[in-house]
Parts: structure tokens; sequence; C-alpha cells
């Protein structure tokens, strides 16, 4: 199975804590031994704080977005010493899917200013022909309201992906450099696109990961193509 894993920067990094970032070195390790696994991480705080002080500096949404893309990579690289992976991740698809190719393993953070990770982990997932994507997040799916602003907030455990696209968009998650949502409208729409089966997680304890690669297991909400029957 191949399997791309989009992994916020506020899971791995909230902090630079090493024995974190091992933890999903490992798994992503031990899922790459039965998988072909390619791994996309977010900038998280670390990101939002470049770009917040480089926006009261005067810079363009073009040049913050380049801070935030750098901050991912630099998150992509100790993900991948905590693999022993390459030194320098893929900057671009073609060179993160001829890695996945070579290797089964490849990690890679942001690739071009207007374009999250959650996107580029879409867009990856749909040029390698992925079998799954998942979304480590720091929330349990996706919810028809701000579950951290609405204690009424309830979580779908089954969502077509037009009416997620209809839900981001409504909610206007696609924002300036730095925004935060579980999931971003370009990304919704490339997985609405691409009808790659897409689960959306807490991802705070990289075993949820294993768990739901490994065994179907997960407590989160799945995406599903247009027009699929629910059994």
């Amino acid at each position: 199975m191949k399997v791309v894993v989009s992994v916020g920067g506020s899971v791995l990094a909230p902090d630079l804590a090493a024995d974190r970032v091992a933890a999903y070195g490992d798994v992503l390790v031990d899922l790459a031994a039965d998988h072909e696994v390619a791994a996309v991480v977010g900038g998280g705080r670390v990101a939002r704080e470049y770009i917040d002080a480089a926006r009261q500096l005067g810079g363009n949404e073009i040049e913050l977005d380049q801070l935030g893309i750098g901050v991912t990579r630099l998150n992509a690289r100790l993900l991948g010493a905590a693999m022993e992976g390459p030194v320098k991740p893929p900057e671009e698809y073609d060179g993160a899917a001829e890695a996945l190719r070579r290797d089964g393993l490849v990690v890679m953070g942001g690739v071009v200013p207007g374009q999250t990770t959650d996107a580029v982990a879409a867009a990856l997932a749909e040029y390698v022909e992925a079998d799954l994507l998942v979304y480590a997040t720091s929330v349990p799916g996706v919810f028809d309201a701000d579950p951290n602003e609405d204690p009424d907030a309830e979580r779908y455990d089954r969502l077509p992906a037009a009416e997620l696209v209809e839900l981001v968009a409504s909610g206007g998650s696609l924002g300036s450099a730095g925004s935060n949502a579980p999931i971003d409208l370009l990304a919704a729409k490339l997985v609405q696109r691409s009808g790659t089966r897409t689960l959306v997680l807490d991802g705070e304890d990289p075993d949820r990961v294993r768990g739901a690669v490994r065994d179907g297991d997960y407590d989160g909400t799945e995406i599903v193509p247009d027009g699929e029957v629910d059994p």
C-alpha cells in the first residue's frame, strides 16, 4: 500500500523535543517496512511566529509564505534525521515521487507560495496515486464547528469529499499565510478531485497513525469519494 502522511507542525514540533520527533520517525520507519510511505511536514507554531513577525515588518503574503516554507523544510530535515534519511528533503513533487520509488520512504515540507502543506500532501497523494492519505492534526477529525470555540461542535465520522469542500469553504479556512485549520480549501478540493481515501485524526500520539495505516483502527473522520454509499 502507498501512504501519504501529513504531519502538522504543531503535532511534530510544538517545541523542539527530540523524543517526540524520534517517536514519529520510529512509526514512519516501522510502517515503511510494509508500505511505501511519504510524509509531508508542516511548520506549526514556529512558522506562525516568523510569519507574524514578518507581517509586522511589512512583508507581503508571498514573502510570508516563503518564510513558512522554510520552516516546514527545517521540520522535515529534523524528522528525516530521526529516520536516518537524507539531510535535504525534496523540494518538489518529482523529487519526492522519485525518492519514494527508490527508497520506499521520503519526507518533505512545503513546495510553493500559496500552497499549505495540507495541499502539498493532497497533491503528492494524487501524484503518486496513493491508496491512503492521513492528516495527523491537533484535532480528532473534522467538525461542524470549531471544537475549541463551540462546546456543542459535532464530529463527522464519515464525510463525502464534496461536503468537506462545502464545509471548509463556508468556514473560510483558506486564509492568509500561517492560517491554522485541520485541512484547508485547496487540500479539500484536491482530495475531492483525486478520490483518495483520506483520514483526519488526532496525531499527537504517532501510534494513532500506525494503527490507522496498519490495522485500519482510528478515531477520526474518513473522507470518502463523492457518491460512495455508507455501509
